[in-house]
């Protein structure tokens, strides 16, 4: 795996309960800040195998992305977490997880 799909899923993992992260936030987050498709691209093939909260990522306009079945299941998991949706919406100065400077640390180690 490159350092970028490593970087996404140590990031991925540590969103807590009760929070989201957009896309492109992972990305800025994992050095590449207009990776957002590649993060989209690694929760949909590495998730299962790294048991991610794939459920917890969203995009930036605090949308559900996914469209379908997936999108239902997606909406339900977050509401599962707490998280409240205001007209198909989750309030992102509420709900965003803002990732800490430790985390950052670690992922560079």
């Amino acid at each position: 795996m490159t350092e970028f799909t490593n970087q996404v899923i140590s990031i991925s993992q540590s969103i807590p309960k009760g929070k989201v992260m957009s896309y492109g936030q992972i990305a800025k987050a994992a050095g590449n800040p207009w990776g957002a498709r590649e993060v989209v691209r690694i929760l949909n093939s590495q998730s299962r195998k790294h048991q991610l909260p794939w459920h917890r990522v969203i995009n930036a306009k605090g949308e559900i992305s996914l469209s379908g079945e997936g999108g239902i299941l997606q909406r339900e998991l977050l509401e599962n977490d707490g998280i409240v949706f205001l007209s198909d919406k989750i309030d992102m100065s509420k709900y965003q997880y803002k990732i800490s400077s430790e985390i950052k640390q670690e992922e560079t180690l």
